[in-house]
């Protein structure tokens, strides 16, 4: 399985850890065991997302809801637009449903099969809390690990299928004793060291038992499938003002954006598609849009500027753009990053 014994592996990782492992704000001493709550809020939040872009919100969240029962009991909109520019806001619905189910349960259970139940704890998820914060010599392998772990053994089996081989690899070296520190390290190699292009193999604590560094196939590692052609949608987007704020909507719990504040749109579709107004209300297209990528598609929005008279009736405004209210400054600080985009734009445009 190894060219080295799995103790001596660990063994050897700990103690490059234990020479110089990154300082975030949510990782324990070394050999100490992590507060379960700070392990889950910032384990949810790196998912998809760099370390430098976490760490300022993960201080928010902390401020603004210190335990998990704070979290638990926030209001869905605030946490929502505390979210905003993070991306992927399926993640702050369910991290609002953990919260409340680990709050309801009395806290965050010790073992990572327990933990896999609540809401939005995937296998990773589950056992990087049930490691770094419990204790439990749980394997929790993302991304980073998987490569590491490709390379350490010279394994040609492409992903997605080698995600079942890496856990079992890794479930196959991690410690009885410190296992927490050794998932930290395990990540920080593949972040830091084991990366994707140029790694630095000659910082490896693993380089002599590398497989792949002896073949000389470590860029070649994790073989990947050819990547999908991502799709390209056109849609438009709504500024509506007047002397009592900008129209915004909240979008539906299901879909991308779900639950979020915005500011109107029409449909996003494939192909050609024209600004479209609503309501009798003339409307000024803006002479260019904003663009946007999402996981799964990229987007083109016309930016369209309608100015609501004085005394409109609210309900004429939300017959043509939707449900919604008259936002503020303040509310519009908490939009999606694309809608940040679609204001900085209008508001450059008067």
């Amino acid at each position: 399985m190894f060219d080295l014994a799995p103790d001596a592996l660990a063994a050897r990782l700990l103690a490059w850890y234990d020479a110089g492992h990154r300082d975030l704000p949510w990782r324990p001493a070394p050999g100490a065991l992590g507060d379960p709550y700070r392990v889950w809020l910032s384990e949810v939040m790196l998912q998809q997302t760099t370390v430098a872009a976490v760490i300022p919100y993960y201080r928010a969240f902390l401020d603004r809801w210190p335990t998990v029962e704070a979290l638990a009991a926030a209001d869905d909109a605030e946490v929502m637009a505390a979210w905003a520019g993070l991306g992927y806001y399926s993640r702050a619905r369910n991290l609002l449903a953990c919260a409340r189910a680990a709050a309801a349960a009395g806290g965050f259970p010790p073992t990572a099969a327990a933990l896999a139940k609540l809401p939005g704890l995937g296998p990773y998820t589950a056992a990087a809390v049930a490691a770094i914060a419990f204790g439990e010599a749980a394997a929790a392998v993302d991304g980073n690990v998987e490569r590491v772990l490709a390379r350490l053994t010279d394994d040609a089996t492409p992903l997605p299928a080698f995600k079942a081989r890496a856990r079992a690899l890794a479930q196959a070296l991690v410690p009885a004793a410190r296992p927490g520190d050794f998932v930290q390290a395990s990540i920080d190699l593949g972040a830091t060291v084991c990366r994707p292009r140029n790694p630095d193999c000659l910082l490896c604590p693993w380089r002599d038992a590398c497989r792949a560094r002896t073949a000389g196939t470590v860029e070649a590692r994790p073989v990947r499938p050819p990547k999908a052609a991502r799709p390209h949608r056109l849609g438009t987007v709504y500024w509506v003002w007047s002397e009592r704020g900008v129209w915004l909507v909240r979008r539906p719990e299901k879909g991308l954006l779900g639950g979020m504040l915005g500011l109107p749109t029409g449909e996003w579709r494939v192909g050609e598609t024209r600004p479209r107004l609503a309501g009798a209300w003339a409307g000024t297209t803006l002479n260019r849009g904003v663009g946007h990528v999402f996981t799964h598609f990229s987007l083109d929005l016309a930016v369209v500027r309608v100015h609501i008279p004085h005394g409109t009736p609210e309900a004429e405004v939300a017959a043509a753009f939707g449900e919604g209210f008259w936002g503020t400054a303040a509310d519009l600080d908490g939009l999606p990053t694309v809608m940040q985009k679609a204001r900085k734009l209008a508001e450059e445009t008067r």
